[in-house]
């Protein structure tokens, strides 16, 4: 039997669904939904979740053939992306600060401008031990979990009000092979606690109701809102619940980190000095936004 000549295996591959058609075809169907540059990183996204493959070995190996039923998911998150479901809830995972994490519509999906309070927190504290540490309002586990990874010897506290989002938080926790304290704690109304912490850190509520028309549908849609949303009358209504808990159980000279809404980090801040903190220091993010606060309760 003759040998086929190269051109037909070629072309043979090129009709069938291979990785490189297969991000083609993301980028074409997503055309004018998304932004180039995010409907690329779809693609990677996609093809690493379903092939296991780094970008570079996407790269290297784009002629690899798919499934009928890789072609068949791909589909499917195609429709869900058309529909600006965020990626992170279709892939059911996420990067923060490292680590990966388990995500669902019962969390917020971490943001940068969180890693970058983790971050506040890691370079304020990088010669301290023995650390006990609060992450109030947990949602993914995301604080807490990044914040045990960086001090190995601290003692890593979370409280939510939700048990659908402690569950992915403590799932988290398991992957991540890191050990968090995890209770569900409504802070408005918290029961009595003995305990105290040299940090408390917490990334509330903060979006008021009023901007939900202005909330991009990925998000308003499909996050949950009472992670996001707070009362247009009280907008500081979880910091000042917060403030009040750390300045009763934080230890002397202990710290309070916040995120915070670009709109209402200065009321933020001056409520803060209010309370009875010191050393408030607001600071902004990286796209030059006062998004993170932080203060020293008074010895």
């Amino acid at each position: 039997m003759p040998e086929c000549p190269n051109w037909v295996v070629a072309f043979f591959i090129y009709l069938c669904n291979n990785m490189q058609r297969n991000l083609q075809k993301i980028q074409s169907e997503l055309k004018g939904l998304y932004p180039e540059t995010e409907i690329r990183n779809f693609g990677y996204l996609i093809v690493e979740k379903l092939t296991g493959y780094s970008r570079t070995e996407i790269i290297l190996n784009k002629n690899t053939l798919f499934s009928a039923e890789q072609d068949l998911l791909i589909e499917n998150i195609i429709k869900r992306l058309k529909k600006f479901e965020p990626i992170q809830y279709i892939l059911e995972e996420t990067e923060f600060y490292g680590l990966r994490f388990r995500v669902n519509n019962s969390v917020l999906i971490p943001r940068p401008e969180t890693e970058e309070l983790v971050d506040w927190i890691a370079r304020d504290n990088k010669d301290k031990t023995s650390l006990r540490i609060l992450d109030i309002g947990t949602g993914s586990g995301c604080i807490a979990i990044s914040l045990k990874h960086i001090f190995t010897t601290a003692e890593v506290f979370a409280f939510d009000i939700s048990e659908e989002a402690l569950a992915v938080a403590k799932r988290n926790a398991e992957i991540n092979n890191l050990s968090v304290k995890f209770s569900k704690i409504d802070i408005l109304n918290p029961e009595e606690i003995s305990t105290r912490w040299d940090i408390i850190v917490s990334n509330p509520p903060y979006i008021p109701d009023a901007e939900k028309a202005e909330i991009q549908p990925n998000v308003l849609n499909y996050e949950p809102h009472l992670a996001l949303f707070v009362p247009d009358n009280d907008p500081l209504l979880f910091y000042r619940s917060i403030a009040i808990f750390a300045k009763e159980h934080l230890n002397r000279g202990g710290e309070l980190y916040f995120e915070m809404h670009r709109d209402t980090a200065k009321a933020g801040a001056e409520l803060l000095s209010e309370i009875g903190f010191k050393n408030v220091e607001l600071r902004k993010d990286i796209s030059g936004n006062d998004r993170m606060i932080k203060a020293v309760l008074k010895d």
